[in-house]
């Protein structure tokens, strides 16, 4: 294993976490072909297969899996080198990790400009996951600050509010119920909703918005993406259970209008999050300042919500 190199350890760990060649590849911005060279180079160095292949899906060797671990210990040190010499670089200069879940795709690379402007020479490695994704992602240190609606349980991080975060019930512009007024929830319960996974923080905060009366849903399709959720919906498939900050150019171009109903919206938060004992370097201690200090007014520009009257 002398002459294994951190690339090959890198592009192993991020195969052996996707379980996927290809998106392994997109996430590396790497061809799949070179992808494979560099796993074929590492194996070549251990003198082991990493993985195997079953049909269509690949699994980690049983001497892959002890790499893994071995692999994610030598990134990681690395990453405290390089996070040690950041501290003499200061703001300006640094590398700002940070991930979002994928609501926040939507305002996010505003964010990440707004505070690169301020700070000149700042490099942004910025990565979009769902909730499982991104809580993955925090308990493997992979980013330095984390962006999401509900704070992981079971693992000691700092969490901290920096906007507010509504939800809302969103349906066709033709729908019979959009200009009504304090629809109850047992006139929503019979319509036919479009809904993200079960898991998803879109999910859990529905959970939260119905209460008791999600047991009463009616589910008509589960899309694991908002911008195919917000299609079904325009096409008159079934009302839908969304955060404000994903509709803004719908609401504003028409195809989509927010139904009145009691209890909402539901208002949540964005919460900013990082390991209890991670050491942020300077850019991340400062991109955190920057959105408990500027993220809501910076949100709200970005993504206009005003709930109705």
């Amino acid at each position: 294993m002398k002459n294994a190199t951190l690339r090959q350890l890198k592009v192993f760990e991020t195969v052996a976490r996707l379980l996927s060649f290809s998106r392994a590849a997109e996430e590396l911005h790497l061809t799949q072909p070179a992808v494979s060279t560099q796993v074929k180079k590492l194996e070549e160095h251990a003198g082991n297969a990493l993985f195997e292949q079953f049909g269509k899906k690949i699994y980690l060797t049983p001497a892959g899996g002890e790499l893994l671990q071995i692999s994610r210990a030598i990134i990681q040190q690395f990453e405290a080198a390089e996070n040690a010499m950041a501290q003499f670089k200061g703001v300006s200069g640094g590398k700002l990790n940070v991930g979002v879940i994928s609501a926040g795709d939507y305002f996010f690379p505003h964010l990440l400009v707004e505070f690169a402007s301020r700070h000149e020479g700042v490099t942004l490695n910025f990565t979009v996951h769902n909730r499982e994704g991104l809580l993955s992602h925090i308990a493997d240190n992979l980013t330095d600050l984390a962006i999401m609606v509900r704070p992981p349980e079971g693992l000691e991080t700092v969490n901290q509010p920096f906007a507010p975060h509504p939800y809302v019930i969103v349906a066709a512009p033709e729908h019979p119920l959009v200009g009504s007024k304090r629809i109850s929830k047992a006139t929503l319960m019979r319509e036919p909703f479009v809904v993200r996974e079960k898991g998803s923080d879109t999910w859990n905060s529905m959970e939260e918005g119905l209460g008791g009366d999600l047991g009463s849903i009616r589910i008509a399709m589960e899309i694991k993406s908002t911008e195919t959720i917000k299609q079904a919906v325009i096409a008159g498939m079934g009302v839908s259970f969304l955060s404000a900050h994903t509709i803004s150019q719908e609401l504003k171009t028409g195809s989509l209008r927010v139904l009145d109903v009691q209890g909402f919206p539901v208002m949540l938060n964005w919460y900013v999050v990082h390991l209890k004992k991670k050491r942020l370097p300077p850019v991340a201690q400062a991109f955190k300042g920057f959105l408990l200090s500027d993220g809501a007014a910076l949100i709200q520009r970005i993504v206009p919500f005003q709930p109705a009257a």
